[in-house]
């Protein structure tokens, strides 16, 4: 049976892994190219086996907690990063994608978040997977994409603008489903599409703060804009931070519907 006590081992070999890839990833020859992509495959392999063996363990999909989000966060993260590496062969990005991805795991090291197997009846519904899996998804592309806006603030260059464009573009797919599918999830669940629940009031802001960096992209000024341009992408990495856990914390969130529990 898989629980969150093995967790750690489980961890610990995805991270070497996925280290180790990252750090052949950095080298320029195609023989390390392709054992970069191995290690990392085996370290993908290695969480998703814990992330199926607690779902067959847990008898339901291991999404209910936050920390539960965090493992398919995190796993996404790596996935997501090295999708870029190989479009737009971005050495370093395996690698910060996977401090992204470490920074969740070393929390859910300390807190797990660990609850039975029930479901509240609202949860059990065939949206709560595609819902939740799509938003992580999502997160992670927008992840992405905030390390090239760091990259480029960093460096003072508009450069990875084209490739930011393009993430963004597949997030905001992502995101608009999720939020669609949130939609019609809540009307069978409460009898409403939107209330205005102070988590979906995030997630509108959020995706408001994306839909206004595509809006700017249309106008060539911001290139030379480009640090404002960034701006856009850290602020809505920051919404994102907020409506994924950050409402939590908000005096609220006792009254949301959609906190984790």
């Amino acid at each position: 049976m898989v629980t969150w006590t093995i967790y750690l081992p489980f961890a610990l070999c995805a991270i070497g892994c996925w280290l180790a890839g990252a750090l052949l990833a950095l080298r320029r020859q195609a023989g390390r190219s392709r054992t970069s992509l191995a290690a990392t495959a085996i370290g993908l392999a290695v969480y998703a086996s814990f992330i199926v063996g607690l779902w067959l363990s847990l008898e339901r999909p291991p999404l209910r907690t936050l920390g539960e989000t965090r493992l398919w966060y995190s796993l996404f993260m790596i996935a997501s990063g090295w999708m870029v590496y190989f479009r737009w062969h971005y050495r370093w990005i395996p690698l910060f994608s996977l401090l992204v991805a470490a920074v969740f795991i070393v929390i859910n090291l300390l807190r797990p978040d660990i609850h039975d197997r029930s479901l509240m009846p609202a949860l059990q519904s065939l949206w709560f997977v595609p819902h939740v899996t799509v938003y992580m998804f999502s997160y992670s592309v927008f992840g992405c994409a905030f390390l090239l806006a760091l990259a480029g603030i960093g460096r003072r260059t508009p450069a990875y603008l084209p490739s930011a464009d393009r993430l963004v573009n597949i997030g905001m797919a992502f995101l608009t489903f999720g939020m669609l599918s949130g939609c019609i999830w809540a009307k069978q669940a409460w009898g409403s599409y939107w209330s205005w629940d102070p988590k979906e009031t995030w997630a509108a802001a959020t995706w408001c703060a994306y839909l206004v960096y595509i809006h700017r992209r249309r106008n060539p000024a911001s290139t030379r804009q480009f640090t404002i341009t960034y701006g856009w992408l850290i602020v809505g990495f920051l919404l994102l931070q907020m409506c994924w856990y950050g409402v939590n914390f908000l005096p609220a969130a006792s009254r949301s519907l959609h906190s984790y529990n």
